[in-house]
């Protein structure tokens, strides 16, 4: 049986398999999930995330961030402290609200391993195609949002689990780096409220 990695049910079941690996669903909480034994070694889940084409000069690239960053500046205020979590080697999220006034940290687990950000306290963190990477999602979770202060925003941009019986087909899950997928109506549950 495997432990749902996001709210630790052991009310879990296998999904599906696809990609050479397994998928296997939570009844609680309705993630779905790789099991650890599928998952890349770090080396390899790099050597995958260098190739990611995500210049912060492509003008396509920032109006595919907008769709983060605009609802997340209607809901803080000028000067805004913020952590772009996941930055990737272009962090062209963190230099857009820079742009726009707000105090910017990066962190990415490869490209940008800065700690100390752990110890600090934000008005925002934003989270754009990150999530579907977690190994440990709860963990993760709890983390970020130990780091946002009192009315602070978590804002996660990612592809939501499709719920019409397609997600053996779905393209999101080809990535082998994708290892967690998210539905929707669930996330409020642990304190995400959603917006699109």
């Amino acid at each position: 049986m495997e432990k749902c990695p996001l709210c630790c049910s052991e009310n879990t079941s296998f999904y599906c398999e696809g990609e050479s690996r397994e998928y296997y669903s939570c009844e609680n909480c309705d993630l779905v999930f790789v099991p650890a034994g599928f998952f890349f070694t770090s080396s390899v889940e790099m050597r995958k995330y260098e190739h990611h084409q995500n210049e912060p000069e492509d003008l396509v690239y920032q109006e595919y961030l907008k769709q983060i960053m605009d609802p997340v500046l209607e809901r803080i205020s000028v000067g805004a402290k913020g952590l772009d979590f996941g930055c990737g080697p272009g962090p062209a999220l963190s230099q857009m609200f820079e742009i726009e006034g707000c105090q910017m940290d990066i962190y990415d687990a490869y490209f940008a391993p800065n700690e100390e950000v752990f110890a600090r306290s934000y008005d925002f963190i934003t989270a754009c195609e990150v999530v579907e990477h977690f190994h440990k999602p709860r963990m993760e979770f709890d983390r970020l949002f130990s780091m946002l202060k009192p009315g602070g925003v978590l804002a996660i941009k990612t592809q939501l689990s499709p719920c019409d019986g397609t997600f053996p087909q779905w393209f999101y899950k080809r990535d082998m780096t994708h290892v967690c997928f998210f539905f929707g109506q669930k996330f409020e549950v642990f304190g995400c409220k959603m917006w699109s």
